[in-house]
C-alpha cells in the first residue's frame, strides 16, 4: 500500500484496502472529508504496475484544475486532459477527463473501439457521482457504469447521500464486485452560527449542546423594503465585520443571484480585511497574472480584490474566475462572494461558509433550499491541517423563520435519484451493436430501474391497499353458501323479472281496455315472469339480512377492480418507462430514416456521433444542407441560434443579421416544426432551441469586432456571452470530425473556431 505523509482516516484505509483487493468502490463521505486521496491511491497503483487511470469530473473547470495539480504531483508527463475542447498528453497513464468524454469512450461506434479507448485503463474514478442528481447531465453517470467494462475497478467518490448503499448494491448488479464504504465524520467538524441583523456586532450559536434551536434567537422583524431602516442596515458588512474580529476568515459568502454577489461585494469595499504584507503580496501576484492578461487591467473590480474581498459566479469571464480561485487558495482573499456553482467540486475551501438565506428562487417561484444543498454550500467550510472547527453562519431573514433554520441543519442527506433518459443518440449507439433484445436488458439495467420500487413506492402502497381491499371483500362468506358469481347472477334474474313483470302490467291493462284479457302475448309474458319468480324463490336472497351489504360490497369490488387495472397499467408504465422511451425515440428514427431494419443508416452513424440537446434535430439540419455556402461568421452564428436556451428577456437580437445567417434559420424553423409534430405524437419534449439573440454578437466577434464593442451590446454578462460562444465552439468541432459533412463546412467550422478562441474566451 502506497504510504501517505499523514495517518489516514478509517474509512479511508477501508476504501484503499478494497482498490488493493482489487474490487470497484463506492465512497460517501462529507464535503471535505479527504476522498481525493483515496482516489490518489490508485494513481499510485496505476504508475507503479504501468497500468492506466481514467480520473472523471463533472466540470470542465474541475477537470482543468486536477490536471494542473496532478501535473504538478505526478509531473507533468504522466498526466493528460480530455475535455469537450482539449487534448493533452491523451496516451498518459493518469488521463483527467469530464464524464461526458468517458461516457463517449463507452460507445463501441465511430468514436473508436472501446478496447482501444480503455487500452491498458484499469482504474475509473467518477469524482462527484452523487452528480447523478443532476436533472440535465445525470443520465451521463449512469450510462458510464453501466457500459464500463467489468476488468475496470470503479472508484467512485460521493458527497453524503441517503441512498450511498443502494446505489453500490446497484453497481454490484451491472459491474459487480463493489464494496461500500460510508461515513459521517468530518475530520473538521462544523459549528453553525445564527446572525441577527438587530444584534449587527455578534453572531449567535444556532443550537444548545443538547440540539434544539439557541432560545435567544428570535425572528427577523418584517419591514417593507424601502422603509429607513431596510435602507440603513448593511447586514453583509456587519457580519462580515463579525467574522474578522473572531477570526474567523476566510469567508465564502453563498447567495443565490450574480447582482446580488457584485452588490454584497461593493457594500464591504472599505473594509480592511488584510495586512499591509498582505497587500503586496496580492499586488504583485495581480501584475503577474495581467501579464498574461492584459485585457483585464481595466475590469471594474480591480479595486476590490486588492482589498481582500472578490466575487464569483458565472457571469464573470474565465480568466478573471481562476485569478480568483487562485488568490482564495493562497489565502489572499478573505471573502468571497459567490454562488452556490462554486460549492460544486472547486477546490476552495474556507473557514467559514456564510449562506444568505435558506430558500431560493427557481423557474417555478421560491423553495427551500434542499438538505443536499446546504450540506454542499456548508461543507466548504473547515479546511483541513489549517482549521480545528469550521464555521457555518446562516443569515437571519424576514422570509424565513428561525425554526426552519434548526429543522435544515439537522436534516438528513437526500437520497440520489435516477434521471437516465434515453436519447437519440443512445439508441442510434446501442443499435450499432446489440439487437433490440439485448439494448433492452442494458436499458432495464438502469439506476432508475433498479430503485424503481422505491420510486413507485407510494403507487405501490396503494396497489397493495386495493388487493388487501378486495380479498377481504371477496372473502366474505354468503350464509347461503353462494358464491359472488352465483349472486351476481341472481341479481342479474332480479333485474330481468322486475322488467318483465312491468312489461306484463302494462300489456295487462292494455288487454283489458280492448277486451282482450286472455291474449296469447299476454299470457306468454305472464308465464315468462312466473318462472322467473319461482326461480328467484329458490335463491333464499330475498330472505337474507345481508342481502343489501352483499349488493353494495359488489359495487364496491367492480370500481375497485377497474381501480386496480389502472394502477397496475401505471406500475407497469413507470417500471417500462426507460424502455418505452427508447422504443418511441426508435419509432421517430425509423419513421426520419435514421434506422432500417432495427440498424442505423448513413444519416443515422452522423447522428449518433452528435453530442447536443437533440441530436436529431442537429442532425436533420446539418444533412438537408442547410450549412452549406454559409461563411464562417455564418456558421457561427447559425450554430449560436442552435445553442441559445431561450432567455426571460426579449429574445430578438439589438443589432441585425447576415442575409443568409436568416434565411438558414427559416429553414431551420421548418425542420424544427417538422420533429416537433413526431416528438408530440410520441410524447417526447426533448428541447429545440432557435433563438438569435446573440446572433449578432456572434457574427461580430468571427469578423474581429473588439470585445470591448461587443460586450456592451446586450444587458448579459460578459460570463454568459463567453459560454454561449465555448457552446458554439463545442458543435463547430463536432462538424470538424462527423461523417457526411462536406469539406467547405469542415473547412468553415475550423476557420470560425479560430476565430472565436481568443482572448478573453480562450481562457480556461
Amino acid at each position: 500500500m502506497y504510504k501517505f505523509d499523514f495517518e489516514l482516516d478509517d474509512f479511508q484505509k477501508e476504501a484503499v484496502k478494497c482498490i488493493d483487493e482489487s474490487k470497484s468502490v463506492v465512497v460517501c463521505a462529507p464535503t471535505g472529508a479527504g476522498k481525493t486521496c483515496i482516489a490518489e491511491h490508485a494513481i499510485h497503483k496505476a504508475l507503479e504496475e504501468n497500468t492506466r487511470l481514467f480520473y472523471t469530473t463533472p466540470l470542465k473547470a474541475l477537470s482543468n484544475q486536477k490536471f494542473y495539480d496532478f501535473g504538478r504531483k505526478y509531473g507533468e508527463g504522466n498526466v493528460g486532459l480530455l475535455t469537450g475542447d482539449t487534448s493533452i498528453n491523451r496516451e498518459a497513464p493518469i488521463v483527467v477527463m469530464t464524464t461526458e468524454v468517458f461516457r463517449n469512450m463507452l460507445y463501441n461506434t465511430n468514436f473508436g473501439k472501446v478496447k482501444d479507448n480503455l487500452k491498458d485503463v484499469k482504474y475509473v474514478v467518477l469524482d462527484e457521482v452523487h452528480y447523478m442528481n443532476d436533472e440535465q447531465r445525470g443520465t451521463v453517470w449512469e450510462e458510464s457504469i453501466i457500459y464500463c467494462p467489468p476488468s475496470v475497478q470503479i472508484i467512485a467518490l460521493s458527497a453524503t447521500v441517503a441512498n450511498s448503499k443502494q446505489l453500490c448494491d446497484w453497481i454490484n448488479t451491472v459491474h459487480s464486485g463493489t464494496e461500500h464504504v460510508y461515513t459521517d465524520f468530518r475530520p473538521v467538524p462544523l459549528r453553525y452560527y445564527y446572525f441577527d441583523s438587530s444584534k449587527p456586532t455578534e453572531i449567535l450559536p444556532l443550537l444548545t449542546p443538547e440540539g434544539r434551536l439557541n432560545k435567544k434567537i428570535k425572528p427577523e422583524k418584517k419591514m417593507s423594503f424601502h422603509s429607513r431602516q431596510a435602507k440603513r442596515q448593511n447586514t453583509v458588512k456587519d457580519v462580515i465585520n463579525v467574522l474578522h474580529k473572531k477570526e474567523m476568515l476566510p469567508a465564502i459568502f453563498f447567495t443565490f443571484s450574480r447582482k446580488k454577489c457584485d452588490e454584497n461585494m461593493e457594500k464591504c469595499s472599505n473594509l480592511n480585511l488584510i495586512t499591509n504584507e498582505e497587500a503586496k503580496i496580492i499586488r504583485d501576484e495581480i501584475n503577474e497574472f495581467l501579464k498574461d492578461h492584459t485585457y483585464l487591467e481595466n475590469n471594474k473590480n480591480l479595486e476590490y480584490l486588492y482589498n481582500g474581498i472578490a466575487s464569483h459566479h458565472a457571469g464573470l469571464l474565465p480568466a478573471w474566475k481562476l485569478l480568483v480561485e487562485r488568490l482564495f487558495q493562497k489565502g489572499l482573499i478573505k471573502v468571497v462572494f459567490a454562488t452556490e456553482t462554486l460549492a460544486a467540486g472547486i477546490n476552495m475551501p474556507a473557514r467559514t461558509t456564510v449562506i444568505s438565506a435558506i430558500s431560493k428562487r427557481t423557474d417555478s417561484g421560491h423553495r427551500m433550499l434542499t438538505a443536499n444543498e446546504f450540506l454542499q454550500m456548508s461543507g466548504r467550510a473547515g479546511r483541513r491541517g489549517m482549521d480545528k472547527i469550521g464555521y457555518v453562519v446562516i443569515m437571519g431573514t424576514q422570509f424565513q423563520s428561525p425554526d426552519e433554520v434548526a429543522s435544515l441543519v439537522k436534516s438528513s442527506s437526500n437520497p440520489l435519484e435516477s434521471r437516465f433518459s434515453p436519447s437519440y443518440s443512445m439508441v442510434l449507439n446501442l443499435l450499432q451493436n446489440l439487437e433490440l433484445e439485448q439494448a433492452k436488458e442494458l436499458i432495464l439495467k438502469s439506476f432508475g430501474y433498479f430503485s424503481s420500487n422505491d420510486r413507485l413506492k407510494p403507487i405501490i402502497m396503494q396497489q397493495l391497499s386495493c388487493e388487501q381491499t378486495l380479498a377481504k371483500l371477496k372473502n366474505e362468506k354468503c350464509p347461503f353458501g353462494l358464491t359472488n358469481e352465483e349472486f351476481i347472477e341472481f341479481n342479474k334474474l332480479k333485474e330481468k323479472y322486475i322488467v318483465y313483470r312491468k312489461l306484463t302490467r302494462t300489456l295487462q291493462k292494455q288487454a283489458k281496455q280492448k277486451g282482450q284479457k286472455d291474449a296469447p302475448e299476454v299470457l306468454e309474458y305472464l308465464n315468462r315472469t312466473r318462472e322467473m319468480r319461482e326461480k328467484l324463490e329458490k335463491y333464499k336472497c330475498e330472505l337474507c339480512k345481508g342481502y343489501k351489504k352483499h349488493v353494495r360490497n359488489l359495487e364496491i369490488i367492480n370500481r375497485f377492480e377497474k381501480k386496480l387495472k389502472d394502477i397496475n397499467k401505471n406500475v407497469a408504465n413507470q417500471k417500462d418507462i426507460y424502455w418505452n422511451k427508447f422504443l418511441a425515440h426508435k419509432d421517430i428514427l425509423e419513421k426520419m430514416g435514421y434506422l432500417e431494419n432495427g440498424y442505423p443508416t448513413d444519416a443515422g452513424i452522423t447522428c449518433s456521433m452528435i453530442r447536443a440537446e437533440n441530436e436529431l434535430y442537429i442532425s436533420e439540419i446539418i444533412l438537408k444542407g442547410v450549412l452549406e455556402g454559409l461563411e464562417p461568421y455564418e456558421l457561427a452564428s447559425v450554430i449560436c441560434a442552435l445553442v441559445t436556451e431561450d432567455l426571460r428577456s426579449d429574445v430578438y437580437p439589438n443589432q441585425p443579421i447576415s442575409k443568409n445567417t436568416r434565411k438558414a434559420l427559416n429553414r431551420i424553423k421548418e425542420i424544427r416544426r417538422k420533429i416537433a409534430v413526431l416528438q408530440r405524437d410520441y410524447e417526447i419534449t426533448t428541447e429545440m432551441y432557435l433563438n438569435s439573440y446573440y446572433c449578432p454578437l456572434v457574427e461580430q466577434w468571427v469578423q474581429d469586432t473588439p470585445w470591448e464593442d461587443i460586450a456592451k451590446q446586450v444587458d448579459s454578462s460578459e460570463g454568459d456571452i463567453v459560454r454561449i460562444l465555448k457552446r458554439v465552439v463545442d458543435v463547430l468541432r463536432q462538424l470538424t470530425i462527423l461523417p457526411n459533412i462536406s469539406e467547405e463546412v469542415k473547412n468553415n467550422a475550423k476557420t470560425a473556431i479560430q476565430c472565436i478562441l481568443k482572448e478573453p474566451v480562450d481562457a480556461d
